[in-house]
């Protein structure tokens, strides 16, 4: 399960309908061992693209820092889908970098929908998204 703080939750569904017309991205930290996310990271999508995301390094390293300071680690990262459901594409999957994120999608397709994923060895397994104070 992925637990969200509502401010987290509110800033990554904003700063995907601000990347219109392009996939939005960005990073959550918070502690792993409870899966909650209290800090959310939007970040630039480095692909410029609306099929694809690439986190920028740059503000990949300043969130990995600044996450670090605060005594958190990142935990996942978010990006947009514009036109399509929140599923994992073959592309999402064949990037998934760490066995130990969550994988969040937010689908701009209708109203914003966000689901959360875990990718593992190609695996795609759907958890719960709470968010809390909803």
């Amino acid at each position: 399960m992925l637990r969200l703080t509502r401010p987290v939750y509110l800033q990554m569904v904003a700063h995907c309908l601000e990347g219109l017309p392009l996939e939005a991205c960005g990073l959550l930290a918070g502690t792993p061992a409870v899966g909650q996310a209290v800090v959310c990271y939007p970040a630039r999508n480095e692909a410029e693209s609306a099929r694809v995301y690439r986190v920028d390094s740059r503000d990949y390293l300043r969130a990995d820092r600044d996450a670090e300071s605060r005594g958190l680690e990142i935990v996942g990262v978010f990006h947009s889908h514009t036109h399509t459901e929140a599923y994992p594409s073959p592309t999402d999957v064949a990037q998934a970098p760490d066995p130990g994120w969550h994988y969040v999608l937010v689908s701009l397709r209708d109203v914003p929908s966000v689901r959360s994923f875990r990718i593992r060895e190609g695996k795609i397994t759907e958890e719960p998204v709470v968010v809390d104070g909803r």
